[in-house]
């Protein structure tokens, strides 16, 4: 037998050894999110900047901003929808957003029996920017891409979520070694196909790390008419450089940012019972109601006051 069938012979029989793996790391990911994720919705936990999820149904569309973070399932399906581009992910896969971007967020698959059961973990830029530099061999960031994007889930980047989850049990051990082992799962992501996609969020003078700070700046600024030469100035581009690369990473122009971020903030406010209708509107930067009015149903599906109803009446879900 010669040195290519004993390598092959030795592949084949490694994976359904590592497929056995994945299944059990699986499982104990579920059983530990399950305890520790003791109400519905968002739970959360001892860890810094991580949560876990349970839902027991499918849920209406919601929509948020997400920050930079890492999310995974361990039971259950969701998809997340930014601009008009669908991203759908389940037990097997993982989803990473490297930029503040507005989304729409569903769980497509939950029962009582089988509860949608995940987490996420905020991304710290800063010690993502630190691994690049300590680590010559991961990717270097290629052009503008999309802030946000799916991954298959390796055998080893699961190993050290389920490592983070057990230390819930001894919360005394948190201090010492999640920030350790939150480490390896950001090296993990780093290095994988996608990785330098993250990448692209540390590194100074990348187009990425530009749209970063436009974000920043219309975010602080989203209650006023958009002044993109203004904008441009803030991230360092030109206004043409800005929009395309904008819409590279966040799937919209800034002028459709700018809509959704003001929309959502209108809808917290109408929910929290703080104002009407017109005055969630001219709080967040609409100077004509009707058209207020108008945009909010087209995002949201139902006028605003019809929208409340269906919030206290329990018919729309939690949090994103």
């Amino acid at each position: 037998m010669d040195m290519t069938t004993v390598s092959t012979a030795a592949t084949a029989r490694e994976r359904p050894d590592q497929q056995l793996q994945l299944v059990l790391r699986r499982a104990e990911l579920a059983a530990l999110i399950e305890r520790f994720a003791v109400a519905e919705g968002t739970n959360p936990t001892a860890v810094p900047g991580l949560a876990v999820f349970r839902s027991t149904r499918v849920g209406e569309p919601l929509h948020g901003a997400y920050e930079p973070a890492f999310c995974l399932i361990a039971q259950g399906s969701k998809r997340v929808m930014l601009g008009d581009e669908l991203f759908v992910y389940d037990s097997s896969s993982h989803l990473v957003v490297s930029q503040n971007l507005p989304v729409t967020g569903q769980v497509i698959d939950a029962t009582p029996e089988a509860p949608y059961l995940a987490l996420r973990l905020d991304i710290d830029p800063a010690e993502i920017a630190t691994m690049m530099l300590e680590a010559d061999h991961l990717k270097s960031p290629k052009a503008a891409a999309r802030g946000i994007f799916t991954g298959e889930t390796s055998i080893e980047l699961l190993d050290a979520v389920v490592r983070l989850i057990r230390l819930l049990d001894t919360r005394e051990d948190v201090p010492a070694l999640a920030p350790l082992v939150i480490r390896e799962i950001y090296y993990r992501l780093l290095k994988a196909e996608n990785g330098w996609r993250l990448g692209q969020l540390a590194v100074a003078g990348s187009q990425s790390q530009r749209i970063c700070r436009a974000i920043a700046w219309l975010r602080e600024h989203s209650t006023a008419p958009l002044k993109l030469e203004d904008m441009a100035r803030a991230a360092h581009m030109s206004v043409s450089s800005l929009h395309h690369h904008f819409k590279a990473v966040t799937a919209m122009s800034p002028l459709q940012y700018q809509k959704q971020l003001r929309l959502q903030e209108a809808r917290r406010l109408l929910f929290s019972d703080m104002v009407d209708a017109a005055e969630a509107g001219y709080k967040v930067g609409y100077e004509s109601p009707s058209q207020f009015s108008r945009e909010y149903s087209r995002m949201f599906g139902a006028p605003p006051a019809r929208d409340v109803r269906r919030f206290r009446q329990g018919e729309l879900g939690g949090r994103l």
